[in-house]
């Protein structure tokens, strides 16, 4: 028997983006203003409507490497908001839990419309030192998992998930050329999104002689620090027929933490916090995968969407490569399209919200060229990996 779910209460109102792109060297509060504004608008809103606001994760210290926007007092005194509702807090099922945070807010009574929104600044902050200049080490401290893996020189989430590649591919005979189906595909349906800032097609062969990061995952398994703010209004669903623009329903949320929240001690190596996230999920709905017409799937590295693949039972365990195969499944024409607008590998480390844009996107049915043939209907949208992960059904009708 499914539980009371206090996601059929909430839908997706507005949406906005701002630019998307390379060392912008704009302010973090300036880029998360201009999406906001955008999102509000698209809304049919004014602000003096939103009454509340929630970020992930919204602490100054992450401001500071790029790493997270501005805090909600911050926005909310650049926009001059009347708030009966914020929140800003890391500690959430994954970059998404602000989303599920604003719809439980809406049920709960606390608020009618909430602003979501998430800002990123990493390409600036870095500069032309690359990821040096935000990794642990000479000025910056070592805390949390680096304080046991920077000794052996493990000081980025690559080094900690080319292990888990590297055991997928030993257990289950996943190849770099299957990674490397997935890549290619996202940047084909990058080519189609003006935002996207790396457009180039790419093919087998320079994905194989791409530079080796971490092995096996090379530089076009990673994705790609970019500076932008994604902004969503989340309002009561009895709203929904009185916005400028189609809603998109929030069918039911996966927010499970299950296992060892590690990336080294989870009990099964070839997977992590996905398949418990995921397994709530489909708790909470009627839905099953089969239904799913549309997959925005995390994908900080290529793996980690290959493993959502087989958390969310797209696949079984271990068969994601396989299902990935030439990458003709997951393309805009094949069975489930994966990443429509370039995911992170091409359309820049959004943190889950350029999944989530695009999953209203292609629901509205606004994604002009790289829109999915028909109404997909039914999408899912997953981020996080490793030790932490959040996912959610969003439909274009309320089942």
């Amino acid at each position: 028997m499914l539980m009371r779910r206090f996601e059929r209460d909430a839908c997706i109102t507005g949406i906005g983006q701002s630019a998307i792109g390379r060392r912008l060297g704009r302010a973090a509060i300036d880029l998360t203003t201009e999406a906001c504004l955008a999102a509000i608008a698209d809304a049919g809103l004014g602000r003096t409507d939103v009454d509340g606001l929630v970020t992930y994760p919204g602490g100054d210290a992450a401001l500071t490497l790029g790493y997270g926007g501005p805090p909600p007092e911050a926005v909310q005194d650049a926009l001059r908001l009347d708030l009966n509702w914020y929140e800003g807090a890391a500690h959430l099922p994954g970059q998404l839990g602000a989303l599920v945070a604003a719809c439980l807010a809406v049920s709960g009574g606390l608020a009618r419309n909430v602003l979501v929104y998430r800002t990123v600044t990493e390409s600036t902050a870095q500069g032309a030192a690359g990821r040096a200049r935000v990794l642990p080490g000479g000025d910056r401290p070592v805390a949390g998992i680096n304080y046991w893996t920077a000794p052996y020189g493990a000081v980025s989430a690559v080094n900690w998930l080319a292990q888990l590649a590297a055991r997928h591919f030993h257990v289950h005979g996943t190849t770099r050329e299957q990674l490397g189906a997935l890549a290619i595909n996202q940047r084909a349906n990058a080519a189609l999104n003006p935002a996207a800032p790396l457009r180039e097609p790419i093919g087998m062969p320079d994905y194989l002689a791409a530079r080796m990061i971490s092995t096996p995952l090379c530089l076009l398994d990673c994705d790609l620090p970019v500076d932008g703010s994604t902004a969503l209004v989340v309002s009561h669903v009895d709203r929904a027929a009185d916005t400028p623009g189609p809603s998109v329903y929030v069918e039911a949320v996966g927010t499970a933490l299950r296992g060892r929240p590690s990336f080294d001690q989870y009990a099964d190596l070839t997977s992590m916090a996905a398949a418990g996230a995921a397994e709530h999920l489909w708790r909470r709905s009627e839905l099953k995968p089969a239904d799913v017409r549309l997959a925005q799937l995390y994908d900080g590295f290529s793996i980690l969407a290959l493993v959502w693949l087989e958390a969310l039972g797209f696949c079984g365990p271990g068969e994601g490569g396989a299902f990935i195969g030439d990458g003709s499944r997951i393309a805009l024409t094949g069975e489930l399209p994966v990443n429509t607008a370039g995911g992170q590998l091409s359309g820049g480390r959004l943190h889950g919200y350029g999944h989530l844009h695009e999953a209203c996107v292609q629901l509205r049915g606004a994604a002009g060229a790289r829109q999915v043939p028909g109404n997909p209907g039914v999408a899912v949208v997953s981020n996080g990996g490793g030790p932490v992960a959040g996912c959610m059904v969003l439909t274009s009708e309320r089942p």
